[in-house]
């Protein structure tokens, strides 16, 4: 964070230090919060599970975007330690779940591909647990407005945060653009190769035939006693 050298001279040497102090864990906390993200390959007619110990009443989060393969679909379910359904979706491209832990225990979140026989799929999926630890000590107890310099801090982290999901959802842009690019090329090069053969077959075909036009037929010579 940049600071203009005016006010950096006007500032005493305790306040800039603070403010430092106030960005960089601004920074480390947008940068450091707590989940997990995966990019898995799903074969066909395959299906992955996951699990997850939770605490009675902590909040998670699933994010999901298939990337690559078939029409980009997948079946996604969740289910809880008692093993109730708590969030079913078929042949999603993408969505995102929230849900707060009604009880302790084990949850469990799976992808199928299981309807499709020959597509194989990559997906990424993003697994929050919790809600994210305030910036500044006693935040939440506050009964006093921020300072100046704590309401920057918190609107460079709300910043920071919104660059990371803008850098995740280009990334995952990107990378099943590249995935489209990359099969739409394979099935030109397959195209132009079966054009390749079929104009071999034809030219030959056609030289064969003209050839036949003018080749000269000889007559049987000399007969029997003649």
């Amino acid at each position: 964070v940049s600071i203009p050298g005016s006010v950096r001279g006007a500032m005493p040497g305790s306040v800039r230090g603070a403010l430092r102090t106030l960005c960089l864990a601004a920074l480390l906390g947008a940068l450091g919060a707590g989940g997990t993200e995966l990019t898995l390959e799903l074969p066909d007619s395959a299906q992955r599970c996951f699990h997850q110990e939770l605490e009675s009443g902590i909040k998670f989060t699933l994010d999901y975007q298939v990337i690559s393969g078939g029409h980009y679909d997948v079946d996604c379910y969740v289910e809880d330690p008692n093993g109730k359904t708590i969030y079913q979706e078929t042949k999603k491209q993408y969505d995102s779940f929230s849900h707060h832990a009604e009880v302790k225990g084990v949850y469990t979140f799976c992808f199928s591909n299981e309807f499709s026989t020959f597509s194989h799929k990559t997906v990424y999926f993003d697994f929050q647990v919790g809600d994210e630890p305030p910036i500044l000590p006693d935040m939440n107890n506050r009964v006093t407005a921020l300072t100046q310099m704590e309401s920057a801090c918190v609107t460079i982290h709300e910043m920071l945060n919104a660059v990371i999901d803008s850098q995740t959802h280009y990334r995952l842009r990107e990378a099943q653009d590249r995935s489209r690019a990359e099969e739409l090329n394979g099935r030109v090069s397959y195209w132009s190769l079966g054009e390749t053969l079929i104009l071999f077959v034809v030219s030959i075909g056609q030289v064969m035939l003209l050839k036949s036009f003018f080749t000269e037929k000889r007559p049987i010579s000399g007969r029997a006693g003649t």
